[in-house]
């Protein structure tokens, strides 16, 4: 239940308009908000190779979806760098 009501926090502040859940923006934000717990998990596990090699496609895939945002629309592409604090 708390892996759905931070999931449903998420697209909350991150949706671009009511019912919004595939926009990049929230795609993005989701796979951050994954990509973080993964990345908590393998601080402790090392050896998880399995862990890491999906920690690596959700990385990857962010920012294909960040890189199509910055082509699309840069300004949205900036204010979703801002909102989660990624390096540009």
């Amino acid at each position: 239940m708390a892996a759905a009501a931070a999931k449903k926090q998420v697209i909350d502040k991150f949706k671009t308009h009511e019912g919004d859940t595939g926009s990049p923006e929230v795609q993005v934000a989701l796979l951050s908000q994954r990509i973080d717990t993964v990345g908590l998990h393998l601080k402790s596990h090392n050896h998880d190779d399995h862990s890491r090699r999906g920690l690596l496609s959700m990385i990857n895939h962010r920012r294909r979806l960040l890189h199509y945002l910055m082509r699309k629309a840069p300004d949205r592409y900036k204010e979703i760098i801002g909102k989660l604090g990624l390096p540009k």
